[in-house]
């Protein structure tokens, strides 16, 4: 008879983890994977190198989840990301950071990462099941009946690993949130996350590669402000990208405009009246000395200034006030109104998915059905760039795991 603990539903990290950990538990669990193979978003993680977290204390991830770094917080401090790359180590994989922060697999291959959750899962007798996708879940008083393709089995409990429904190609096409919806809860709308954003006849795309550090970025929505940030910009030849628009992009709805400065400022006013008083004191100094000095790059300056229509040679002393209203506003809130985040093909995770209301953060089992379980990206959490959304696969995985072993009273074994 196919029956089971506990059936994990997804072959990417978390489900991975979380059967591992379940297995090494003494807990009969199967694991479902609708593609050939296990982890292949996994695989194209930082380039293909696998950024599985970041430095630091673990309460200082929390803000690196949006609005939604209370929920993610007791699994983080369940299983923190020191905790996270012991694991590795322990099983032969070095770490190296590299100098942001950011926590890589000392041989650039997320294969390494794979290799030992698969060989893990193996040992922990974890029965691995692929090309087997989920076609209904089904609950009664005995548990639950997964149905596939091929076959039909039973467990005391489900874990939903399905992950978004970026890039597709891996696998990841939203089927979790298909099933959880089915079983009665309500999905945030799904969306691209980090991600950069494209705009029709973008006038900076020559100057592609060009980047500004930590510069204010903020979201309009219907004219009134709806979420400011700071970060690094990159500037790339359909639109704008870097570490600050890609964690700022799950805030990005049709229709909102994003104004973009070029330059570092803690006041916008104090920013302005500080570039009216450098152009207010320049003399014969060329309006573009003033702007290269503070530093803007010299193709970006002559650029902006053409957009601002302000001479190439014009002097501070010249320089009149209709023509600096054009041109400082352009450094300081350059509006971008026709922008379209990129798609599923091109969005590192997912924003939305299974609704945070109905998930018990303490355990990552569903409000609705007791015995379900909700873990990494199918949740309607993201994280930033960084390793901060494998850490939070891992983290909520293990702490699934744990609620689990106690529920069927298997003590749990990391």
């Amino acid at each position: 008879m196919n029956q089971y603990a506990v059936i994990v539903i997804g072959g990417g990290p978390a489900g991975l983890f979380c059967s591992l950990l379940l297995g090494k538990g003494g807990c009969k669990t199967l694991l479902l994977e609708k593609m050939p193979t296990c982890g292949r978003k996994l695989l194209l993680s930082g380039s293909g190198q696998c950024n599985l977290t970041h430095t630091g204390p673990i309460s200082e991830f929390i803000s690196h989840y949006g609005d939604h770094g209370r929920f993610i917080r007791p699994a983080l401090m369940h299983f923190s990301n020191v905790k996270l790359i012991s694991f590795f180590q322990d099983r032969g994989v070095p770490f190296r950071d590299d100098g942001n922060g950011k926590y890589f697999p000392e041989s650039g291959k997320a294969r390494d990462i794979l290799n030992v959750l698969l060989k893990e899962a193996n040992e922990a007798g974890v029965i691995i099941h692929t090309s087997e996708p989920v076609h209904t879940i089904s609950h009664d008083i005995s548990g639950f009946t997964v149905t596939t393709r091929t076959d039909t089995y039973h467990s005391t409990g489900v874990v939903l690993a399905t992950g978004g429904y970026t890039y597709p190609v891996t696998g990841s096409t939203g089927d979790g949130y298909t099933l959880a919806q089915a079983l009665g809860h309500t999905i945030a709308e799904p969306g691209p996350a980090l991600t950069p954003i494209h705009t029709p006849n973008f006038p900076f795309r020559d100057l592609s590669g060009i980047s500004f550090s930590q510069v204010p970025l903020t979201l309009y929505r219907e004219k009134k402000k709806v979420h400011e940030a700071r970060g690094d910009l990159l500037i790339t030849h359909t639109g704008f990208s870097g570490p600050g628009i890609l964690d700022m992009s799950r805030y990005f709805r049709a229709g909102d405009e994003l104004r973009v400065s070029f330059i570092q400022y803690t006041n916008i006013n104090s920013a302005r009246e500080g570039l009216i008083s450098r152009f207010s004191s320049g003399g014969v100094k060329q309006v573009k000395t003033i702007l290269t000095s503070i530093p803007l790059p010299d193709r970006f300056v002559r650029l902006i200034m053409e957009l601002a229509e302000v001479p190439p040679d014009m002097t501070c002393a010249q320089f009149p006030k209709e023509m600096r209203n054009r041109l400082i506003p352009m450094l300081l809130e350059y509006p971008v109104q026709e922008m379209k985040p990129g798609g599923e093909n091109e969005a590192m995770v997912s924003r939305g998915g299974v609704s945070l209301d109905e998930v018990r953060k303490e355990s990552m089992e569903s409000r609705i059905l007791p015995g379900l379980y909700c873990i990494g990206e199918v949740l309607d959490i993201d994280g930033d760039c960084g390793g901060y959304n494998l850490q939070a696969a891992f983290s909520t995985g293990a702490l699934a795991t744990d609620t689990l072993l106690k529920k069927l009273k298997i003590p749990e074994k990391i």
